[in-house]
């Protein structure tokens, strides 16, 4: 006898003949599955206990975990075509409705009963299940609908009673139905999914004014205080990018342009360097047309934030037919003719690299004499 203690957690398999529930409990009891059919069956027939059983452990039993090795392990492969039968007793219906020449009002509503949860169950099980083709559906409510027709105006024929009038206008409107249904549904679920992200995005923005208010103002604050060039302002600094980038994910365009990629790499600098770099864009919003151009600002960032750090501005301005990238920091300046030899940081990775591109770069001091700016320009064909 398997102790409770032992036993495997209570779970429905995902490979099973309708629901899973008699092989949870085999496993779970220590049982072989056909004596728990066996009691199933003896429990339905008393009053329909089993009936009501088996539902309840259909609804409240979990899946068990997918495995690995499934080729979809969050689908549920069910051996038993359970549309197929309920069509069939919903033909026996019909014939038995047919040969009582429209009298049995049993035979029509449980063609109509079986005819209908033959349609739901491809709809919502078989829809799901790997091992039903997509047309399976298609036949199922082709079938059904058949059905529905003959039932209906046969019952509409029979008898010119008020009954059987109404009766035969239901089960041909459910007929109908049957036809829509696949619509409908496809329309309900793309209701849901709208009003479940426009939830999310309430909250969302909720969060993000909140954050705003608080966090993100706090982290400017210490920015502020702490200086451009402190560990603590950087730190800061990367906190608020990231919090950032988690709030507002969705809202950048997927195609990342020119300014885009400036700003990513300013970043990445921010990251390594105690510095506060601030990209600026004006004009036409333009894709990467050159890599040496992005490496050669890139190039020209790391310097300024390497040898002068502080504040570094980056200002892109963009025309029809031309690119230019300014790089501007407050250090104490450089003077490419007192420059070591072997120093190629400027000379390759910035000015050669725009001339072998087709531009050129300008090293200068700043505004006022202080600080270094560097000029890329690059002409770009016009469209």
């Amino acid at each position: 006898m398997t102790s409770s203690a032992a036993r495997p957690p209570l779970a429905r398999p995902r490979r099973v003949v309708l629901g899973g529930v008699c092989l949870a409990l085999a496993a779970h009891l220590g049982r072989p599955v056909w004596w728990i059919r066996l009691l199933a069956l003896a429990l339905a027939v008393c009053g329909g206990a089993g009936v009501l059983m088996y539902l309840w452990l259909w609804a409240f039993v979990p899946l068990e975990d997918p495995r690995g090795d499934e080729e979809e392990p969050a689908s549920v492969r069910r051996s038993a075509p359970a549309s197929a039968f309920l069509l069939v007793l919903a033909a026996l219906a019909t014939l038995g409705f047919l040969v009582g020449n429209g009298q049995s009002t049993t035979a029509l509503l449980l063609l109509t009963a079986a005819s209908g949860l033959a349609v739901v169950w491809s709809l919502t099980f078989d829809r799901n299940d790997p091992g039903r083709s997509t047309g399976h559906g298609v036949v199922v409510r082709f079938v059904a609908v058949a059905l529905l027709v003959v039932g209906g105006v046969t019952s509409l024929l029979s008898r010119p009673t008020a009954a059987n009038a109404v009766l035969g206008v239901a089960v041909v409107v459910l007929g109908v139905a049957v036809i829509a249904a696949p619509r409908v549904v496809t329309l309900w679920s793309d209701l849901m999914g709208e009003r479940a992200a426009r939830v999310r995005e309430v909250q969302r923005a909720e969060i993000a004014a909140h954050l705003h208010d608080s966090v993100l103002q706090t982290l400017a604050l210490i920015q502020n205080r702490a200086g451009a060039s402190s560990e603590v302002a950087r730190i800061a600094r990367a906190q608020e990018r990231e919090l950032r980038d988690w709030l507002f994910v969705g809202d950048t365009p997927v195609a990342a342009d020119l300014a885009t990629e400036l700003r990513d790499v300013a970043a990445a600098i921010e990251l390594d360097y105690a510095v506060r770099i601030e990209v600026v864009a004006a004009g036409l919003s333009v894709d990467t047309s050159s890599a040496a151009l992005v490496a050669a600002a890139r190039e020209a960032m790391v310097n300024a934030a390497r040898h002068a750090g502080g504040e570094v501005s980056v200002y892109l301005e963009t025309a029809p037919g031309s690119i230019d990238v300014f790089v501007r920091d407050r250090g104490p300046g450089v003077d490419l003719g007192s420059l070591p030899s072997d120093r190629l940081g400027i000379r390759e990775s910035i000015i050669g690299r725009m001339t072998r591109a087709g531009g050129s770069a300008t090293v200068r001091p700043g505004s006022g004499g202080s600080g270094t700016e560097v000029h890329l320009h690059l002409e770009v064909p016009r469209d």
